[in-house]
């Protein structure tokens, strides 16, 4: 389902996106070292088995990006202007390498955009979870999204 116009979307929308992603351990080797994170937690299994969580913590800016990335194709693909803003990102539980992760996304509120008629304003709620269902990454994103008609 590609994205939707702005006059497409309704407050309370709800999407469970269907693509599902497992975690490797590539995935968190490359965006550490992309980034330049040298958090041992993320990199050193003998330093995390030492740690509370016993194992490789998967980087969160990771979990961040990909629960984002999946949600675009039901969301924004092609009717994106620009992403405005990312808030209230929190992560109530760590990801590890080996978990599957799934999101969903509802709608928050709709507003006219004052300076541009071409464009609405989204704000998404994406919610990642794990394989056991637990909550692992939620963020807020307003996003400018074309309208499929000019406004009055």
């Amino acid at each position: 389902m590609p994205g939707r116009y702005f006059e497409e979307w309704t407050v309370g929308d709800r999407i469970s996106h269907e693509i599902r992603r497992t975690v490797t351990e590539t995935d968190n080797l490359l965006l550490s070292t992309l980034t330049h994170n040298p958090q041992p937690l993320h990199l050193d299994a003998e330093y995390a088995r030492a740690s509370e969580f016993g194992q490789v913590v998967v980087n969160g800016t990771f979990t961040f990006a990909l629960m984002v990335g999946v949600s675009v194709g039901d969301t924004t693909l092609g009717t994106l202007v620009a992403n405005l803003g990312y808030d209230k990102v929190t992560m109530p539980a760590p990801v590890f390498i080996g978990d599957t992760l799934r999101a969903e996304t509802e709608v928050l509120e709709l507003r006219e955009s004052l300076s541009r008629p071409n464009a609405g304003i989204v704000t998404f709620e994406h919610l990642m979870f794990n394989q056991r269902n637990q909550l692992v990454c939620r963020c807020q994103r307003t996003a400018l999204v074309q309208r499929r008609t000019p406004a009055a």
